[in-house]
């Protein structure tokens, strides 16, 4: 299941942001937020609802949005409706191309997948969420599919519980009390101290296994890529569904198989 879709930007994380200067240029900063509310928009947004999404006065929207359809990021329909064009994709290519961990786990996560017969992925942290940057889908795990790009909480997934082990403990706290952390299923760990402890326990073992917090019969074990200082960069996940497979299998032959992968892909990076 993934999770509900959340703005880059709230409407007050943009209120609060600075004031133009020499540091911090608004109008670009207000471009960014345009786009971002664009998330989870289907069919598009009117100016209207633009400004509604950013805080931003209608006209300044407006502004903004027709820069985008100038730019040939956006573009209005007959109805006055503004869409993203895939022109988009590539200043997300950007990123992507940049990150050598992506590049570096792409043939490790296909070669993964087909041993393994299951979904295999490497994530980032995000704030409170994983970023998919690399991924090989057997289009059975999940209702909803996910692909590169797509973001799930980190709490309540084993790669996010591998991934939130780097921070210190004052820090992660600080991150789980601001982090939104519903029940998704009666399995969902939301308490803040049983979560410090399961990440303590992830750290300790080196690899996580969540079973049904997110969708129930949806399971993931996920372990560690460490760069050249042994800093936690990014996590390999593979998902399966407990009704094709077991939970022996999984702390067995299948985490042999992940564990090896990971060491691999932290050794390259080293």
């Amino acid at each position: 299941m993934e999770a509900a879709v959340k703005q880059l930007w709230t409407a007050a994380d943009i209120a609060a942001w600075p004031k133009g200067g020499d540091g911090f240029v608004e109008a670009f900063a207000k471009g960014l937020a345009v786009m971002s509310a664009f998330e989870g928009a289907d069919g598009g947004l009117t100016m209207a609802q633009a400004a509604q999404r950013t805080g931003l006065p209608r006209a300044g929207a407006r502004r903004m949005l027709l820069t985008l359809v100038a730019l040939g990021l956006a573009r209005q329909s007959a109805d006055g409706r503004f869409s993203l064009t895939s022109r988009v994709l590539r200043l997300g290519y950007s990123y992507l191309s940049s990150l050598d961990i992506a590049e570096r786990a792409r043939p490790v996560v296909e070669a993964l997948s087909a041993a393994t017969n299951e979904t295999v992925a490497v994530s980032v942290l995000d704030g409170a969420e994983v970023t998919f940057v690399a991924r090989a889908d057997v289009a059975r795990i999940l209702r909803n599919r996910l692909s590169v790009g797509s973001r799930l909480p980190a709490f309540c997934t084993s790669m996010g519980r591998v991934l939130l082990t780097q921070p210190a403990p004052d820090a992660l706290r600080a991150l789980l009390e601001g982090t939104e952390r519903p029940a998704y299923t009666g399995q969902t760990l939301t308490g803040i101290a049983d979560l410090m402890a399961e990440i303590a326990r992830v750290k300790a073992q080196g690899w996580a296994l969540v079973s049904e917090e997110l969708e129930p019969g949806a399971c993931g074990i996920a372990a560690p890529i460490r760069d050249a200082d042994g800093t936690v960069v990014a996590a390999l996940n593979l998902s399966t569904n407990l009704g094709r497979t077991s939970r022996a299998a999984l702390e067995g032959d299948l985490l042999e198989k992940l564990l090896a992968a990971a060491e691999g892909l932290s050794a390259a990076g080293g």
